[in-house]
């Protein structure tokens, strides 16, 4: 399936020629052309998971190494995108659902969406950019085998709220003198008017409402997340290695390969049901060094 979105102040005649052009070559990436292997510039799509808290795993040595669990749930293909931008160029994206839901709770238009897919109602969808050989059949169960142990990965959500912060916490402000000529504001702003010209506060300015955090898995519990290949450490890495001919370190260590263009419901039934990256740690933790 695809979908197609409006090129605005385009010709109508052209329209209807650039729509078939892409229907044509979405069809064919996503269920006729055989997929290869995982390459250095592929990008394939990410996953739609449940935050459900943080454990911890001891690893050989006894080290013990925090982690965060993420749930799936039929995490399904329920479209793959096509479009052309400004510039004439093809955008491509594969568009996932998670998460069942009542069809009462589902609106018609995207009950109408999920019926063309074959898949039932989710509480989640989003798509997520890939290159145009990583499409995958629409209808298609993703499973936890499409990340390898040991790879890096980058997870999104939207963070924990933390109400009414002050500017030192969120902009990083250095805040007042702790010691002579402050009383009880030093952890203030300070001015942020300015004089008589021009008489405002300045629309932008740094003041104190909401907070960025940065963590290793954002959002609550419970919360969605979108988990993808990591961009800087796995993706922008394995490109800058190829291309000056560092083959053997286009993937982290003790990864060998990707499962491409994503790891599948049936893949997973052909693998152990657990599957662990070895650490990274060669020594105890518990031992001196000499």
């Amino acid at each position: 399936m695809l979908v197609l979105r409006s090129l605005a102040q385009t010709p109508h005649l052209l329209i209807q020629q650039c729509c078939r052009q892409l229907n044509t070559t979405a069809a064919n990436l996503a269920n006729t052309v055989p997929h290869s292997k995982w390459t250095a510039s592929s990008l394939r799509t990410g996953l739609i998971a449940r935050k459900r808290g943080m454990t911890a795993m001891w690893d050989d040595n006894g080290a013990r190494v925090p982690i965060t669990v993420l749930q799936l749930e039929n995490c399904q293909v329920t479209a793959n995108i096509v479009t052309l931008r400004p510039d004439r160029s093809e955008y491509h994206a594969v568009q996932i659902g998670a998460f069942d839901r009542p069809s009462r709770t589902t609106t018609a238009q995207m009950k109408g969406h999920f019926r063309r897919a074959r898949v039932p109602p989710k509480y989640i969808v989003r798509e997520f950019p890939v290159t145009p050989d990583a499409h995958i059949p629409v209808g298609t169960t993703l499973s936890a085998v499409h990340f390898v142990p040991g790879q890096y990965v980058d997870v999104t959500a939207n963070s924990i709220g933390k109400g009414f912060q002050g500017v030192m916490k969120r902009w990083n402000f250095r805040g007042l003198r702790a010691s002579h000529g402050v009383s009880i504001s030093h952890r203030s702003a300070g001015a942020t008017g300015a004089h008589q010209d021009p008489g405002r506060v300045w629309p932008g300015k740094k003041m104190a409402d909401l907070i960025f955090v940065k963590g290793a898995v954002p959002g609550a519990d419970d919360a969605h997340v979108l988990v993808r290949d990591a961009k800087k450490r796995l993706v922008t890495l394995a490109k800058t290695h190829q291309a000056v001919g560092a083959y053997e370190k286009v993937l982290p260590k003790g990864v060998d390969d990707l499962p491409f263009p994503a790891g599948t419901k049936e893949l997973a039934q052909n693998l152990p049901a657990v599957i662990e990256a070895r650490s990274k740690r060669v020594t105890s933790p518990f031992v001196p060094r000499e």
